[in-house]
This record gives C-alpha cells, structure tokens and sequence, in this order.
C-alpha cells in the first residue's frame, strides 16, 4: 500500500514539477538561444553592465496601478520616447515630487491662517504628484504639432522619389536620411520594424498608434488599403499630398480667423486703458483745475 501511494505520488508531482519548470523557464531559455544565433560570426563584446531600478522606482512600480502605468507609456510614446526620461525615471520622479509636494503642501495649510492659503496648500499637494504628466503632455502635444506641419512636405518628397523610380520603403528612407524633425525618426523607425521580421501592416498601424494624428492616421489606412488591394502607391500619395496642403492651409485660415478674437482681450484691458489715459487725460487734468478755480 505504501509503495503504491508512493508511486502515484511520484508520477503526479514529478510531471506536475517537469511542466512548472518548463513554463517558467521557456522564455529564458528561447532569449538565450535567440542571442546565440545573433552572436554567431560576431566579435565577442564587452557585456553591458545590469542596471538595477533604484528604490524610488520600485516603489513607484509597486504603489502605481497598471492602467495608470499604460497611460504614462502613452505620453512617453507621445513624447518621442525621451531617452532622459525613460518610464522607471518618470514613475520614480513623480514619487519624489509627489512627496515633497505633500511636504509643501501640509506646511502651506498648517501655517496659513487663511482659506486662500489652505486652498494653496493642498493645491501644491495634489500638483506635485502631476507636475512630470504635465511636462510629457505638454512635451507631446509640441511634437505632434511638429509631425502636422511636416506631413505635407514629406509626402510631397516621397511622391517625387516614388515617380522617380524608388519603392515605397525606399522613399520612405529617403525621407528619413533627409528629415531631421520627429516624423522622420517615426519613419526610420517603421523601417526598422521591418527590418526585424515585422510586417507591413503592423509596422504601419505602429506609425499611427505612436501619434495622435488624424491626417497621418488617414494616411497610414490609405497605405494599408493600397497594401492590401494592389493600388498604384503613387496615386495613394499624390491625392494624400494634395489633401495634406488643403489641410495645412484651412488650418492656417482658421488661425487666421481666430486672431481677432484672441486680440480682443488685450486690446480691452491693456492697450484701450492706456490710450485713453494719454488722449483723454490732459483734457480731465485741465477739466477739473478749470472747475476748482485754479
């Protein structure tokens, strides 16, 4: 009896152990042989130091909610993925902000003897928290604005090097070696996508997902389209050009149109007081000496 229960507890735990270790194991172990077959007739190299997360790192990973992790992952990706500022920097950052914000923010509020200065303090507590969200979107937004004012242009370079002969991707390069703003870096790097065994489609549905874009999200669906049904890739980015120039141009006649109404505020309280103190103030000053007699 005891043999048998021995037996079956063996030929339960042993599989059970061989199928764990195996599961846990199975992404090192292709990591492995996936960087033997990369290093094969390369020369040996120096091995890079392992850099360990700092302590306010861990902690920020540990107390921030993945959701919210996303959601900074998409500014940086917004942001041109700043190498200053990679994601463990970002969340270690806005744990130390975070707490001398709620250092400044607990002295404003038991110091101040005021509601407005209470109202400042626990302001200052919850803004330090934010202070590096608000620096990637604001960092965002500039170099999406950036790609928008050179799409056009760098279509209108890659329709002239596909008319001339070049593929797409090869206009593409073309316009990355040329380019030294953002939108040439995000097509660089769609052509390293490719490079490494990623498809077309997916590499062009990355572009797109890495901005925030309408036009250059239109563009990319047109790519894909043009990808998929076997439409002449000249005819995609001549009517795309040409939509990105009516674009750019309604887009400058709406700015040109909001102008007066941006003008108005200044023009009422800072410029109009100051005339009508130099036009209509000798005429008060002589008004009201004439009046009490001197």
């Amino acid at each position: 009896m005891n043999v048998i229960i021995l037996l079956s507890v063996l030929l339960v735990c042993v599989p059970l152990a061989v199928l764990a270790w195996s599961a846990l194991t199975v992404d090192k172990q292709g990591r492995l042989a996936v960087g033997e077959l990369l290093g094969r007739g390369a020369p040996p190299v120096a091995a890079a130091p392992e850099t360990r997360p700092g302590l306010l790192e861990g902690i920020g990973r540990r107390l921030t909610p993945p959701a919210y992790v996303a959601f900074l992952d998409r500014l940086l990706s917004l942001a041109g993925r700043p190498v200053s500022m990679p994601l463990g920097k970002v969340l270690g950052s806005k744990l130390a902000i975070g707490l001398a914000g709620i250092a400044v923010g607990i002295y404003l509020t038991a110091i101040g003897s005021t509601p407005l200065m209470k109202l400042s303090g626990l302001f200052v507590l919850f803004l330090g928290y934010f202070i590096p969200d608000l620096l990637l979107y604001s960092k965002g937004q500039e170099r999406q604005k950036v790609i928008q004012l050179e799409l056009a242009n760098t279509l209108d370079q890659m329709l002239i090097s596909v008319e001339a002969g070049l593929g797409f991707e090869g206009a593409m390069a073309r316009a990355g070696e040329n380019g030294k703003g953002p939108l040439a870096e995000e097509l660089v790097r769609t052509l390293q996508d490719m490079q490494v065994g990623r498809s077309r489609r997916e590499s062009y549905i990355a572009l797109a997902e890495r901005t925030n874009i309408p036009e250059l999200r239109s563009f990319v669906q047109a790519v894909v389209q043009a990808d998929t049904y076997g439409i002449a890739i000249s005819r995609v980015l001549r009517v795309q050009a040409k939509v990105m120039r009516v674009k750019r141009r309604q887009r400058a006649e709406e700015k040109a149109m909001k102008l007066p109404v941006m003008i108005l505020f200044p023009l009422l309280f800072f410029i109009f007081p100051v005339l009508f103190i130099a036009i209509l103030g000798p005429a008060v000053v002589n008004t009201v000496m004439t009046f009490s007699g001197q």
